[in-house]
């Protein structure tokens, strides 16, 4: 099956062609500054020359388009009709209570995605103009949403209710919903791979980490806890988000400065985290440059981001009982040696060690841990594009079962 894997933003669609027989993409690009006059379109067959398109480009609908139209071109194209594309797989950022897996989209779920868009107002919304400029250019083709929550969704309600009035859980559906789900299931699964054990019979813990970052605890296949709430807010030290803080924090701050809900809203998700506490970047490759021409304050951030993982590590360990794999994914899981380092020093009794030469290696898929290590250590790109395809191949597949 041929599957076209969307993931929009509000200004943005990446997008990648799949194969799903092969498990491999044919071709993958972006859509970037959609709504303005110089729009880029970046198209990339794979094994052979990137192009790039620049024109005016007002919304979704004219941008799937496009992408079309360059999957179709003579030159560098991969298809030569767009019946050729059996199904659209979107990644989709919050489904709510409704959804714990991946969904072939109706109108019903359609209908849910709207309401929805109060649980995620930045995501969800150009999520759906996603779906609906798809659907106008494929009316016929069959579309599944992939939720970024689903993963986390069988978390044990202890796990993800908050200590607030129970009522308000009820009336508002205020809970920890959990985030980088696609991720978190494509590498510990990989991970399982690796070890050579069935996945369900495994305890590990995921770190996805890059500007956004969480961490998942997957005892036995299902995820039990993980660090993002009920916003990506929640949990770990990121590029521009504080993480985890005292709630008080938020009205002192508010009465301090005079800020609004907006203002204190922008502060807590652009200006905090990384860049805030350094003053200089939300890059971790910029904040250990800086950190080795002696910036105390990248040296601080730093030093905070790799606590709280390390913090995360062994709650997670004590919630599931042992560990048998740590996996690190993510721009920076999957890059910086340094986080890596900082993160297993010092875990040893807890069963992790890292093997330093390994660790040194900076390319692809590969367990790093030494051997002594009781728990199997792994860096692993992450590929959440293949899972959405994987997805939705399997649910159109299913469809045309029941269907038949």
């Amino acid at each position: 099956m041929k599957v076209l894997v969307l993931n929009c933003g509000s200004s943005s669609i990446k997008y990648q062609f799949f194969n799903t027989e092969k498990k491999e993409a044919l071709a993958k690009g972006q859509v970037e500054r959609i709504g303005m006059s110089s729009a880029i379109l970046t198209h990339q067959p794979i094994g052979r020359d990137k192009i790039k398109i620049v024109g005016e480009i007002l919304d979704h609908t004219i941008a799937i388009e496009y992408v079309i139209a360059v999957l179709l071109s003579p030159n560098h194209g991969v298809i030569k009709d767009k019946n050729e594309i059996d199904a659209v797989g979107h990644r989709v950022v919050h489904g709510g209570e409704e959804f714990s897996g991946s969904v072939l989209i109706t109108e019903h779920v359609m209908r849910v995605l709207r309401e929805n868009i109060e649980l995620a107002p930045l995501h969800n919304p150009p999520n759906i103009k996603g779906i609906e400029a798809a659907k106008a250019h494929l009316p016929n083709t069959p579309q599944v949403g992939v939720f970024d929550t689903a993963f986390h969704a069988m978390m044990p309600k202890h796990a993800y209710i908050y200590g607030i009035p129970y009522e308000l859980y009820k009336r508002y559906k205020i809970r920890r919903y959990g985030f980088h789900g696609t991720s978190h299931r494509y590498v510990a699964e990989r991970a399982s791979k690796l070890i050579g054990k069935n996945y369900n019979d495994l305890k590990i813990i995921t770190c996805h980490l890059g500007n956004g970052a969480s961490i998942a605890a997957i005892d036995r296949g299902h995820s039990v806890d993980t660090s993002m709430g009920f916003t990506p807010l929640e949990g770990l030290l990121m590029g521009t988000r504080s993480g985890d803080m005292d709630p008080s924090l938020i009205t002192f701050i508010m009465s301090k400065e005079g800020l609004s809900l907006a203002e204190i809203n922008t502060m807590l998700n652009k200006h905090s985290g990384l860049v805030g506490i350094s003053g200089t970047s939300s890059d971790m490759r910029e904040i250990e440059e800086t950190i080795l021409e002696g910036n105390q304050r990248s040296k601080l951030a730093f030093d905070i981001f790799c606590y709280r993982i390390k913090k995360y590590i062994g709650s997670y360990i004590a919630v599931m009982g042992g560990l048998d794999a740590l996996v690190f994914t993510g721009g920076i899981g999957e890059n910086s040696i340094l986080v890596r380092k900082t993160v297993c020093s010092g875990m040893h009794y807890l069963g992790i060690e890292l093997d330093f030469e390994l660790n040194n290696n900076t390319k692809g898929e590969m367990e790093i841990s030494s051997s002594a290590s009781k728990a199997k250590i792994f860096r692993i790109p992450t590929n959440e594009e293949l899972v959405i395809a994987m997805d939705t191949s399997e649910i159109v597949e299913e469809q045309k079962k029941h269907a038949g």
